[in-house]
C-alpha cells in the first residue's frame, strides 16, 4: 500500500473519481481518496485495507468494489452514504489518496501478473500529474482529533479512561466494524 499526501482543487468531484478509477485500471492497483481529516494515520488506513480484504475473501463484502470496501472499514461504517463522509469532495481539500495492488483487484500481483509495487509506483505518479492535485506534502502528520472524535464517536471520558492513542481507538472503531455486521 502507498499513499499521496496532498492538497486537492477539485472543480468537478464524478470527473475526479473517474480518473481515480482510469488510473487504477490502467495499472492494476485499487485508488480511493480520502479527506485527510477523517484519517488517524498510515496504520488506519492499514488496517481498513487488511479488513476489507478478509471480508471479500470470505465472500462477506458489503460494497462489489474494493475501494469502496476499503472506504466502509476506514470510516468503520457499513452505510455506504455515511461512509462517503470521508471521501474528498468538490473545492479545496487536504487529502490522502491510497494505492493498493494487493488483495482483490481483479489483477492480484498487478497488471499482467507483474510487481504490484511498481504498479503502485506507477498509480502514484499518474495521480501526482493529475490537474486537481495542487501540491504534494503531509497531510496525516498532525491529527484533526476534533473531527476524528466526532465522526468516529470517541467521547473524552473514553480517552481519559485509556492510555492507548487516538489511533488506535480509531482502529478499534474500525475493528469493530468486523464484529458488528
Amino acid at each position: 500500500m502507498e499513499l499521496l499526501e496532498c492538497s486537492l482543487s477539485i472543480d468537478d468531484l464524478d470527473a475526479f473519481v473517474a480518473d481515480l478509477g482510469e488510473i487504477g485500471e490502467r495499472h492494476g492497483v485499487t485508488v480511493q481518496a480520502f479527506d485527510a481529516r477523517y484519517v488517524a494515520d498510515r496504520a488506519h488506513l492499514e488496517r481498513a485495507v487488511e479488513l476489507a480484504d478478509r471480508a471479500v475473501a470470505r465472500g462477506e463484502n458489503v460494497a462489489r468494489d474494493r475501494a469502496v470496501e476499503i472506504l466502509l472499514y476506514a470510516a468503520g461504517r457499513r452505510q455506504i452514504d455515511r461512509a462517503l463522509e470521508m471521501g474528498v469532495d468538490e473545492g479545496e481539500n487536504r487529502a490522502v489518496i491510497l494505492v493498493d495492488g494487493g488483495g482483490s483487484t481483479g489483477n492480484e500481483g498487478g497488471r499482467d501478473g507483474g510487481d504490484a509495487e511498481a504498479d503502485e509506483t506507477a498509480a502514484l505518479e499518474d495521480l501526482a500529474d493529475l490537474e486537481a492535485v495542487v501540491a504534494t506534502g503531509p497531510t496525516l502528520a498532525e491529527a484533526d482529533e476534533e473531527t476524528l472524535c466526532s465522526y468516529f464517536e470517541i467521547t473524552d471520558a473514553e480517552r481519559g479512561a485509556t492510555d492507548a492513542s487516538l489511533s488506535a481507538l480509531v482502529r478499534e472503531r474500525v475493528a469493530l466494524l468486523e464484529v458488528e455486521k
